[in-house]
């Protein structure tokens, strides 16, 4: 039985989600994400124009008359959600933890895809695997998905982008589209991120919080990393400090967007407290631009 404060947090992210898909994502989503291929539908007539490789010979021989064969879009997809839940997802300086926003992404591109009649499928990870759901279809299914993002309590500490990518790889033979969303404070990733996006539609969904960007001056302050204990005190008035915290968040940065476009992945950047349906929209036409051109 789940506790009615989840309950309540549930129905309020399925009223503001399935709003936000219906105004804005499911017919950006249905563009951009393309099914298995073609697969045949039926025969007609053969009308001028059409192209010879089509017609159905043995139909057309029947029938002393031509016929062509028509395809239709084999639009059903299977769309893999590989959320991070490692203790670096509970950190929040506004009124959302990253956790929360990993929810309501999850939650968009969810309902997106149910909406376009496409199964959902969640791998929960931190330094290892901690929970999977087997992809299928409907709402139902995609509530019980969005409840154990929001619920799941891990034993992992620590991040391992790798573990949910090699698990992905291990379990879907067939081609996927996997949306990996974490806040990628991870080493060593690269490796696994390559072999995913070879055989599978891989994107990276980076959720950041504001003070991971460039913190306050709020004086000394005691922080602690969630996933190691390890503690510092900062002087987060100190230029010289600040500086250096500025230059090294943005060379990490720099070196995953540039690993990124090494692999061709197109990518979705997220801060805590942004219009997370607007951030996807966004990522929706540019990916359409691209695939266009």
């Amino acid at each position: 039985m789940l506790p009615k404060d989840l309950i309540k947090r549930i129905r309020k992210l399925e009223i503001t989600t399935r709003k936000v898909v219906s105004d804005m994502l499911a017919g950006q989503y249905h563009s951009v994400f393309k099914g298995r291929g073609m697969a045949f539908s039926e025969v007609r007539q053969y009308q001028p124009g059409d192209e010879i490789r089509i017609i159905d010979w043995n139909v057309t021989a029947r029938m002393n008359d031509a016929y062509v064969k028509v395809f239709t879009e084999e639009r059903e997809l299977t769309v893999m959600l590989l959320v991070d839940v490692s203790a670096s997802k509970e950190f929040g300086s506004t009124d959302r933890a990253k956790s929360e926003v990993a929810a309501e992404i999850a939650a968009q591109i969810a309902f997106s895809a149910i909406a376009n009649n496409d199964r959902v499928g969640l791998i929960l990870f931190s330094d290892r695997v901690e929970k999977v759901i087997p992809p299928k279809k409907g709402r139902k299914h995609v509530l019980r998905v969005v409840s154990d993002i929001l619920a799941f309590q891990p034993a992992g500490k620590g991040t391992d982008l790798s573990a949910g990518l090699t698990y992905l790889s291990q379990i879907s033979k067939r081609k996927s589209v996997a949306f990996l969303i974490s806040d990628f404070l991870a080493e060593k990733y690269e490796p696994a991120l390559r072999i995913v996006s070879r055989r599978h539609d891989l994107v990276p969904v980076v959720i950041s919080d504001p003070f991971e960007v460039a913190f306050p001056k709020l004086g000394l302050v005691d922080f602690e990393d969630p996933e190691t204990g390890d503690r510092l005190t900062v002087d987060t008035a100190d230029p010289l400090v600040r500086g250096r915290f500025a230059r090294a968040l943005q060379g990490v940065r720099d070196d995953r967007r540039k690993l990124f476009k090494k692999l061709e992945l197109d990518h979705v950047e997220l801060k805590s407290g942004e219009d997370y349906g607007s951030a996807l929209t966004r990522f929706f036409r540019a990916r359409a631009r691209r695939m266009a051109s």
